[in-house]
């Protein structure tokens, strides 16, 4: 997987510039620069950019953890605990799945500062199509 499945897929990826960074069954991990037109007052990343960060590289994740003969996933629930915000440098997502079923795949991203402390806790559903 590279960008292009990120970007092809999510367009709306691509003109957030989200970049894909490691790829498995196991884990995604995405980043997005900080840039001031994606930032609140104050020069904060937009929660909503975080969020669409988080959903994009957990859509990843839950599309390597689908079952045989499944065409795709989409979003059905999402929840996110912000705990710092984010001023400088990158936000990176890493993805993981919590469960992988025939109906629905869980998926929990952390977002981090480029210092490695924790911004962003999001639980992620998505139904399997």
């Amino acid at each position: 997987m590279t960008d292009d499945l990120f970007h092809q897929t999510m367009p709306f990826a691509a003109r957030l510039g989200v970049e894909s960074r490691e790829h498995s069954a196991e884990l995604v991990s995405a980043r997005l620069a900080w840039d001031e037109s994606l930032c609140t007052i104050g020069g904060v990343l937009h929660g909503g950019a975080l969020m669409a960060l988080a959903d994009s590289a957990g859509a990843v994740c839950a599309f390597l953890n689908l079952p045989e003969g499944a065409q795709g996933t989409t979003t059905i629930e999402s929840k996110t605990n912000f705990l710092r915000g984010i001023r400088a440098g990158h936000a990176v997502a890493t993805s993981r799945p919590l469960h992988a079923g025939r109906k629905i795949i869980v998926v929990e991203t952390e977002i981090r500062d480029d210092a490695g402390k924790l911004a962003a806790k999001i639980t992620q559903t998505q139904a399997v199509l």
